[in-house]
């Protein structure tokens, strides 16, 4: 008889100590998952979620008698609870990261529809060129482009247009010659002045054309070309709007084709010319070719 009670102690120590064993690890588990819980749910309410430290209970009342139900049903029980919170969990993870993708969809969709609107609203920014009622007087020996000052009157009576051709045509015509040199084609400029000069060669703007040619190959680094169209600019009309300039810039191609002497007496014979009728600009353009070529007094 003591040797079976014996055995039966030998064999319902082990299972006891198991019991406490895993009634530990479960309760790990359930500390870990209030953690999870209030990890990506905070604030939650306590109806769902199980707090940390519960309020002080009174402890109930021993059950008396045999318990119906043992330690591993308790367990099991709880291991299930543990099992359907986390399957709870990962659907509203899973349902937050889906509301997310869409957010994301629909803010990627809203910037990509306004940056269409507001490009279709600004359009094309695109200037076309425009040319003054009289072109502008001369500028600096270093600049490229022309500029559009106000109008200046020619010193004397100009030249009287070709009865030929109405005013309304040459003048339309000279536009889009000009039109070309303000836009930097100075090949094609270079050909519509050529042109205008040929079918208006005694037109009010023929001394303008003259000029802006002498420009256009001065653009293209052909200043032999170009002195001779300022050159004839000059001694063709002598009494146009842009005779002045023409001389500057005939002193200008010959500086840059080595050739500062002729250079010196273009600008000294532009002064003694023109010198009462020389817009500002002309004389400080004039004074400043002077002193970089290095021109006598």
């Amino acid at each position: 008889m003591k040797r079976l009670l014996l055995a039966l102690l030998l064999v319902a120590a082990p299972a006891a100590a198991q019991d406490e064993r895993l009634d530990k690890r479960v309760g790990t588990l359930e500390t870990q998952m209030r953690a999870v819980q209030r990890k990506v749910f905070p604030g939650g309410d306590p109806r769902f979620f199980t707090p940390e430290i519960a309020p002080a209970t009174s402890a109930p009342a021993e059950p008396v008698g045999t318990p119906a139900s043992s330690a591993l049903a308790d367990l099991t029980a709880r291991v299930d609870a543990l099992e359907r919170q986390q399957r709870t969990l990962t659907g509203q993870v899973e349902e937050a990261q889906f509301k997310l993708r869409q957010l994301d969809e629909t803010l990627a969709k809203f910037r990509g529809d306004t940056e269409f609107r507001l490009t279709a609203i600004e359009g094309p920014k695109t200037a076309a060129p425009t040319t003054p009622a009289a072109d502008a007087p001369a500028v600096a020996a270093a600049d490229s482009a022309p500029a559009a000052p106000p109008v200046r009157a020619p010193a004397k009576t100009a030249a009287k247009p070709d009865a030929a051709a109405t005013p309304a045509s040459v003048e339309d015509t000279w536009r889009a010659a000009y039109a070309l040199y303000v836009a930097k084609d100075y090949s094609r400029a270079e050909a519509a002045m050529q042109d205008f000069l040929t079918n208006n060669p005694k037109a009010v703007r023929a001394s303008n054309a003259q000029y802006w040619l002498g420009r256009s190959y001065m653009a293209q680094d052909s200043y032999a070309q170009a002195a001779k169209a300022f050159l004839d600019g000059y001694q063709k009309y002598p009494k146009g709007d842009r005779a002045p300039d023409s001389l500057l810039w005939l002193g200008n191609a010959l500086a840059a084709l080595k050739k500062p002497d002729q250079a010196c007496r273009s600008w000294n014979e532009l002064q003694s010319v023109y010198g009462e009728t020389l817009t500002p600009a002309l004389k400080a353009a004039a004074a400043k070719a002077r002193k970089d070529a290095k021109c006598d007094a």
